[in-house]
């Protein structure tokens, strides 16, 4: 960290993110229902691993073993439950690939620049490992209000 007020870019312990649209449209893969758009290297690959992670979980439905993004998907989504269970599972292998596609191409900053920590333009969590588990802290007003107003918006989608 730079200083008390100031992260660099390529400060593993935060995620930066900017308010944004994905190019593609997700049904069941929660990181491309998100309007977090990652902006660092770091955060693009720690968005992969957490893919993967959850890819790696593995649920018996049916006479199947699905992977955990399409066992939340069916728990979470009314529309994913109307689907028959094949057509989820390549749902979600589509929608994966688009996303890793998606993080392949965005404009990243400049590792060697960085950011005042109380920004109101990028989306800063602090990244904070308990065991296994990652967790990721709103790091500034800015990142806690979005934060609070996506949790009503899931919700409120919920409802």
């Amino acid at each position: 960290m730079a200083d008390d007020k100031t992260i660099n870019i390529d400060d593993i312990n935060y995620a930066v993110y900017k308010i944004g649209e994905w190019k593609n449209h997700y049904e069941i893969n929660q990181i491309g229902l998100s309007h977090e758009i990652p902006v660092t290297k770091n955060t693009i690959t720690h968005i992969k691993f957490s893919m993967d992670e959850i890819r790696a979980s593995q649920f018996d439905l049916s006479d199947k073993k699905v992977n955990g993004f399409v066992a939340i998907a069916l728990q979470l989504n009314p529309k994913v439950q109307e689907m028959k269970l094949d057509d989820i599972v390549e749902l979600e292998e589509k929608e994966y690939q688009n996303i890793l596609d998606e993080l392949e191409n965005l404009e990243v900053l400049d590792e060697n620049d960085s950011i005042p920590l109380e920004s109101d333009e990028y989306l800063i969590y602090k990244l904070e490992k308990d065991c296994h588990v990652t967790t990721s802290i709103p790091a500034n007003e800015y990142t806690k209000q979005f934060y609070k107003d996506e949790l009503k918006r899931i919700e409120d989608a919920l409802d």
